[in-house]
């Protein structure tokens, strides 16, 4: 008979019963419909204006309006370039690097889980290794010494 009880911690007991959940940004189930439509148009739409090719789009954009903003009377090309194109062609340029750095926390994050897993298998394994040594070996020990004749 072990003497000790093993009494797992919540969060092991909670990660064993969803363990095949991976929570993502996007999945946020205390949301409303109106916000998951809104969390869905503007993932949509950072999607699209966060590529190279949008950036592209929006310099060609941008150089269009060069002449005009040139011309007496024109904004002037430092207003064009903090005005039009630095906003336009940025933007999509900031957008992609964001993904970029957040693709790569996001494996970060996963094998961080991933690694967490891990940890819980061994330690529930060690509970079991440990058990088992309680079970056998040391009850095994005890009831031989206890046949032992008293000194």
């Amino acid at each position: 008979m072990s003497t000790y009880t093993h009494v797992p911690h919540p969060r092991t007991v909670e990660r064993l019963e969803h363990k095949d959940e991976v929570i993502k940004a996007a999945d946020d189930v205390n949301k409303n419909v109106a916000s998951k439509f809104n969390s869905w148009l503007a993932v949509k739409i950072t999607n699209g204006v966060g590529t190279m090719w949008c950036a592209y789009i929006f310099a060609i954009v941008a150089l269009i309006g060069l002449p005009p903003a040139l011309k007496p009377g024109g904004e002037g090309i430092m207003a064009w370039i903090a005005q039009t194109f630095l906003q336009l062609v940025l933007l999509s340029i900031i957008i992609v690097g964001q993904n970029i750095a957040a693709a790569a926390s996001d494996n970060r994050s996963e094998n961080t889980f991933k690694d967490a897993e891990a940890i819980l298998s061994e330690a529930i394994e060690i509970q079991k290794h440990l058990k088992s040594q309680d079970e056998e070996l040391i009850i095994a020990l005890r009831e031989a010494l206890a046949k032992l004749p008293p000194a």
